[in-house]
């Protein structure tokens, strides 16, 4: 339900985060897919992204009600960290290491992701996004 509803019912804050990302690569890295897709660049774009929105939520606490449960706050900044090193590189995978990198820069700066403890599903997958498993 979440990954499906963030899109749907974000209020443009998710369009914002995209576009703070965006203009991060663009002065900071040259362009749309001109990065180079390295570790080090999309921790650093993923974890920009992030922490912009982990301030923007810190700012303006209305975006915590609007964006009710942690879930929920988790995907849309794990979204605009993935969109933005996908843009960056011009590489989906890229994208889904960005995604896992904010669910785990988010985690660290929050202490968690989900209620009620329900933070596996956002970040499981990190283990797997550098393996050949997901190929075969």
């Amino acid at each position: 339900f979440t990954q499906y509803a963030t899109a749907a019912y974000t209020d443009n804050i998710l369009d914002d985060y995209c576009y703070y990302g965006l203009d991060y690569i663009k002065s900071k890295h040259g362009g749309l897919g001109k990065a180079k897709k390295t570790q080090e660049v999309l921790s650093d774009i993923a974890t920009e992204v992030t922490l912009y929105g982990m301030e923007q939520y810190e700012q303006f606490p209305t975006t915590l009600e609007s964006h009710f449960g942690g879930s929920q706050r988790a995907s849309v900044l794990a979204a605009a960290s993935g969109i933005s090193c996908a843009l960056a590189t011009a590489n989906s995978n890229a994208g889904l290491n960005g995604w896992y990198m904010s669910m785990l820069a988010h985690k660290e700066g929050w202490s968690r992701l989900g209620f009620f403890g329900y933070d596996l599903q956002d970040q499981c997958g990190s283990t797997n996004s550098m393996s050949i498993r997901p190929d075969e």
